[in-house]
């Protein structure tokens, strides 16, 4: 017999950030523990609104499935006596067991004979087990920030309200926070009024529906994203997709009705992320476009009820945006009367860290880093001036009426500033530059100032907080270490740029002078761990072997941009046909020649075999090609040459025994390993690769 089972665990409206994550760990939990508890089931699924989130399986079975189980007791020979008859040692191990000793089996372990008791577990009925499994699904689950209630010590995303649990017609009965399970349900905090009696589970989804709940939140995206095409059509506009702005209003509402609403067309002057950024982040409103892909005076609001009244809501929503608006036309005036370099002074007045100085100090040292970065890739004069202004302006917004009310809007604002005070088009497109990427996904910055403002800035910040010893913990990363060196990777990769990293944390650590905690190799020892961890994931994420990424993560770290090069060399290397041959060698090279005295000199004259005058004759030709490629980055064409030395390194191996008898002798074939090792590793621990 299968029945279905529901489990509603209804709270207090949670934030929409909650929901998605909640409802993945719910069914995984779900799935976990009626394995583990042997119930069997044909299906499973989840859904959530801001004030639910619960799991509905269908088919569970009736009953845990039988299991059957052995359990080990002292050997044969200490359980009965020579004539079968069971000692104290047998009988008591029978008798803690349940079962007869006369139904003792035996099994060999090892060369012992051992006795074993076999029960059988017919298993408990599923309300049972239930019973026992809601409240740890309920209190298995976790969100960023929990909270408690009342007297209670017990954590959840919000108070729990209600729980509604059936097994089939049967209710599940338990309790949590104070809160008893039932079989009831509750519909829509405004449009239903009291609670709604649920019969079998298989009604669960329709008797929400008529109680106005579109509990499936894939239907509800799916409802709310057609609305709002719709909507916006009947305008004569259209919408962009915004996947983020989207989950948030699925995830903040049950039951949706999309309107357009207008704004008067004078706000339209404004700069484009002037008005979209209090549509889309304040408000969740969905901007609307022409066929040109000029914004509209209009926009797409998603509504929590029926469409009943629907323009007493349109209007209280365009009162709303027509005070952001006027809000931000007014600091938007108010913010070009002052030119932004005019600006930079006030900077001082801003606490970048209390250990770390002003802003204006960390734009000071952003300046300094940006001009040592400019030295390395070799820009020209006019870039080098270039990234002098950015550098000074890269902040200046941040002290702006306008980045003051929509901080999200900075960088932003600082390009339409800089460009309304008369900067050049590509110093007001590099301070907007500097802060990307923001996220996964996000664009590079295209101009040479961009990318060396965003190095230069995110350096600074890292080296700042691995120099006060703050580093991220577990998934704990408040400062955004992690993102930020992805970012540096990202830009250097994508750029292409060459830099020594290196070199520019020592930089930064000296700019900072005595204001950090924790001296410089430590830092730079802590920040190049750091960096090959996320290189390591990066690199995973561009189909790199793990063993081909550790050839090159093992080589002192520096330039990003140089081992991502190596790393590619390397794979292609790997996919040759005679790859296999060609490392086995090396490897054989490599291990020898770690016995070799880091001085030892090759000396031609204790050569006692022709293959060891061939190997040192073929090491010498090889190694200035080698070096030539290394220098020019052109390492495909380093393995190439190295790969020739792969015969004259194998014909040694036949011909002498490396580990001879007579010392010098042996030191000097080790010596001539290890140059062919040394060659190697100019281009990539090769010994890492797996053959």
């Amino acid at each position: 017999m299968k029945s279905d089972f529901l489990l509603e665990i209804g709270i207090e409206e949670m934030p929409a950030r909650f929901l998605g994550p909640a409802l993945d760990e719910l069914e995984a939990k779900s799935t976990r523990l009626l394995s583990e508890r042997r119930l069997a089931y044909d299906d499973i699924k989840t859904f959530g609104t801001p004030r639910r989130l619960t799991v509905l399986v269908r088919g569970l079975a009736s009953a845990q499935e039988p299991l059957t189980v052995e359990v080990k007791g002292p050997p044969r020979k200490a359980a009965f006596d020579i004539e079968g008859v069971p000692t104290k040692a047998g009988a008591g191990f029978a008798r803690g067991q349940g079962v007869d000793p006369a139904d003792l089996v035996t099994r060999m372990v090892g060369q012992v004979e051992y006795v074993f008791a076999v029960k059988l577990d017919k298993g408990l009925p599923t309300p049972a087990v239930l019973r026992e499994l809601c409240p740890q699904i309920i209190t298995g689950l976790s969100f960023p920030k929990p909270m408690r209630w009342g007297n209670n010590d017990f954590k959840f995303a919000r108070p729990i309200r209600w729980l509604t649990a059936l097994y089939g017609e049967e209710v599940v009965s338990f309790e949590i926070a104070g809160v008893s399970s039932d079989r009831f349900t509750f519909g829509h905090r405004f449009l239903s009024a009291g609670r709604l009696a649920l019969a079998a589970p298989g009604d669960y989804e329709g008797l929400l529906e008529r109680h106005y709940i579109m509990v499936n939140p894939v239907r509800r995206r799916e409802v709310i994203w057609t609305q709002i095409r719709d909507a916006a059509a009947a305008e004569g506009g259209r919408v962009d997709e915004n996947p983020e702005l989207l989950d948030e209003v699925v995830n903040i509402l049950e039951y949706p009705t999309a309107f357009c609403g207008r704004f008067p067309e004078d706000y339209l002057a404004l700069p484009e992320p002037v008005l979209v950024t209090p549509m889309c982040e304040h408000q969740r409103y969905f901007p609307v476009r022409g066929a040109d892909g000029s914004l509209l005076a209009r926009f797409v609001a998603v509504h929590n009820g029926t469409a009943e009244h629907i323009d007493i809501v349109r209007a209280g929503n365009e009162k709303v945006l027509r005070a952001r608006l006027s809000d931000a036309a007014f600091f938007f005036r108010e913010d070009l009367e002052v030119p932004l370099s005019e600006r930079v002074e006030e900077l001082k007045k801003i606490v970048f860290r209390e250990e770390l100085g002003s802003v204006h100090q960390k734009v000071e040292r952003i300046v300094a880093l940006g001009a040592v970065i400019s030295g390395m890739l070799g820009a020209s004069d006019e870039d080098r001036r270039r990234v002098a202004r950015v550098g000074m302006l890269s902040k200046a917004d941040l002290v702006t009426g306008m980045v003051y009310e929509f901080p999200e809007l900075q960088g932003v604002m600082g390009r339409e500033y800089a460009l309304r005070s008369g900067e050049e088009p590509g110093v007001a497109e590099a301070i907007l530059e500097h802060y990307l990427p923001r996220g996964a996904g996000d664009s590079i910055p295209v101009t040479l100032p961009g990318r060396i403002v965003a190095i230069a800035d995110r350096i600074d910040n890292l080296v700042g907080a691995f120099g006060l010893g703050i580093q991220p913990t577990g998934s704990a990363d408040p400062y955004a270490l992690r993102r930020q060196a992805l970012a540096i990777c990202l830009i250097t990769l994508d750029g292409p740029v060459y830099l020594n990293l290196t070199e520019l944390f020592a930089k930064a650590h000296t700019l900072y002078g005595a204001r950090l905690k924790v001296g410089l190799g430590e830092v730079i020892e802590g920040l190049s761990d750091f960096f090959r961890q996320r290189l390591r994931g990066l690199f995973q994420e561009r189909s790199l072997r793990y063993d081909v990424i550790d050839t090159v993560l093992t080589l002192p770290f520096g330039d990003v941009r140089d081992l991502w090069e190596r790393a590619r060399a390397v794979a292609a290397f790997r996919e040759l046909d005679t790859f296999p041959d060609i490392c086995t060698a090396f490897t054989r090279a490599y291990n020898l020649a770690r016995n070799a005295t880091p001085s030892g000199q090759i000396r031609p004259d204790l050569f006692v075999d022709e293959a060891e005058a061939a190997l040192f004759r073929e090491v010498q030709r090889v190694q200035q090609r080698v070096q030539a490629a290394v220098e020019d980055r052109r390492y495909p064409d380093a393995l190439d040459a190295l790969a020739e030395l792969r015969a004259p390194v194998d014909a040694l191996f036949d011909a002498v025994l490396v580990m001879a008898e007579d010392q010098d002798v042996r030191e000097n074939r080790l010596a001539l390993l290890r140059s062919v090792a040394e060659q190697v590793q100019k281009v990539a621990d090769i010994s890492k690769l797996v053959v």
